[in-house]
């Protein structure tokens, strides 16, 4: 599979591109929208990872002009405006997925995964562990019959613990993640989160749990009744 990943700032687009490559995946880094348009409108690409914030061009105006001209190449946007309209504007426009910054890059991986899984057949927008699924369209977590409207903060983190499933994630890594670096948020709110969440589970007979291990952080996995 070939990509094209478009990223002005030099040291993220290299540690980026080894991870793909360590994935498996051919990477041709671009540095700025106008390059990142000239290569992508070639079509020969699988996938294309767009940076919102680039020189020249920005990545919005680069996927509404490839919209424009057929390009129907996949394309994942990241930025690091994590507000929701910045999400819906780009996807309005004909993205297939946003990422918002700062991303841990085994959800990088999942993301550009399941975005080329779709290039071939549609793929629900349902993330599935044991008998619960998450629906990022909606935000509702559903365990056989029964659903629940998640909190947007109690949202965010399930489908970054089903994104990476059987990883344990730190709590510093889902503060950073969740509230963002500049957060004056305190460690402590990520245990309350994943109290209100383990509480939900429970309640709704799910076969799932979050497990915490020591000095190392939070996985969901799946409970095993043997």
């Amino acid at each position: 599979m070939k990509l094209l990943y478009a990223e002005d700032e030099i040291s993220m687009s290299e540690a980026v591109v080894d991870i793909l490559q360590f994935h498996k995946y051919s990477v041709d880094a671009v540095y700025d929208g106008l390059d990142a348009f000239e290569y992508a409108k070639t079509g020969q690409y699988d996938g294309i990872i767009l940076d919102i914030m680039m020189p020249k061009m920005n990545g919005l105006e680069v996927l509404c002009e490839l919209r424009k001209i057929g390009v129907k190449t996949p394309i994942l946007l990241l930025s690091a405006k994590a507000e929701v309209q910045d999400r819906i504007q780009g996807l309005d426009m004909g993205a297939d997925d946003y990422l918002p910054k700062p991303f841990i890059m085994g959800e990088l991986i999942a993301r550009v995964r399941a975005m080329l899984r779709r290039r071939e057949q549609f793929v629900p927008d349902i993330l599935s562990l044991g008998n619960v699924s998450l629906n990022m369209q909606s935000h509702t977590m559903s365990v056989n019959n029964s659903s629940i409207l998640l909190p947007k903060l109690e949202y965010q983190i399930m489908e970054l613990l089903m994104i990476n499933k059987n990883i344990y994630l730190s709590s510093e890594d889902i503060l950073t993640k969740i509230w963002g670096y500049d957060t004056d948020a305190q460690i402590g709110i990520v245990w309350v989160y994943i109290s209100y969440l383990r509480k939900r589970l429970l309640s709704m007979n799910a076969n799932i749990q979050i497990v915490a291990k020591r000095n190392t952080g939070y996985s969901l996995e799946v409970i095993n009744n043997d």
